[in-house]
């Protein structure tokens, strides 16, 4: 379970066990809404949920007049994402192997920011998926990494961020 902990770290980032060499392997569910981050290292295993706070992205098709609106509209869901994305990266990018799954088109948008930032050469998989539990994402992320959750059966952490 997730608790409400509000991890975000002043100029971007997630809490990680930073000065420590240690393999890390990420497998995340996102959508436009939410991302649930599994994180298994040699010390446990951590869950984190950053939350984008964007309502649902809308296209309108109508008159010359209202393509202002819906290009401003568009401009200020691309700025949140491009925020909600960086947020994301921060939280995944010391990763070895990063598995993403989800239902909609933010995982393909995840991955080509991914190679943007010359990470693309760590996500190993990208499934389509529905909407699931934080519980079964994180037993699908320990399924599809056997060998860092047999290495550690300490009890899981979970933090939240919302933007």
């Amino acid at each position: 379970m997730l608790r409400a902990a509000n991890e975000y770290l002043p100029g971007g980032g997630c809490l990680t066990g930073k000065g420590e060499a240690m393999k890390k392997a990420v497998g995340l569910w996102i959508d436009h809404r939410k991302t649930v981050i599994v994180s298994i290292t040699d010390k446990g295993e951590e869950t984190s949920l950053i939350r984008s706070d964007m309502e649902k992205h809308v296209r309108y098709s109508g008159a010359a007049q209202e393509d202002s609106a819906e290009d401003q509209r568009d401009a200020r869901f691309t700025g949140h994402l491009n925020k909600y994305y960086a947020q994301v990266i921060a939280c995944i990018r010391d990763a070895e192997s990063i598995l993403i799954f989800g239902p909609g088109e933010a995982k393909v948008e995840l991955q080509k920011r991914l190679e943007n930032e010359a990470l693309s050469g760590r996500v190993v998989a990208i499934e389509t998926v529905d909407k699931m539990t934080d519980r079964q994402i994180a037993a699908r992320v320990r399924q599809h990494f056997p060998k860092q959750s047999l290495r550690n059966k300490k009890a899981p952490k979970s933090l939240s961020v919302t933007l």
